[in-house]
């Protein structure tokens, strides 16, 4: 009868475990869409940034030296 109690015990301590490693990877999960938005983000700013001084450069050139 001991081995039998023993085995519920483990079941029961388990659950609670599976249930903390679903949280833990769900927020793994939301940490990483998070940074991933982040990084498109930043992206986004340093190519217009790019753009932006592409086109003054491209202007610099087109004007006569004097």
């Amino acid at each position: 009868m001991e081995p039998t109690c023993r085995k519920e015990k483990q079941k029961q301590k388990e659950t609670p475990n599976r249930g903390e490693r679903a949280k833990q990877k769900s927020a793994q999960q939301e940490l990483k869409q998070r940074q991933r938005a982040e990084i498109y983000a930043l992206n986004k700013v340093m190519t217009d940034l790019e753009q932006q001084q592409f086109e003054a450069f491209c202007k610099q050139m087109q004007t006569p030296a004097e």
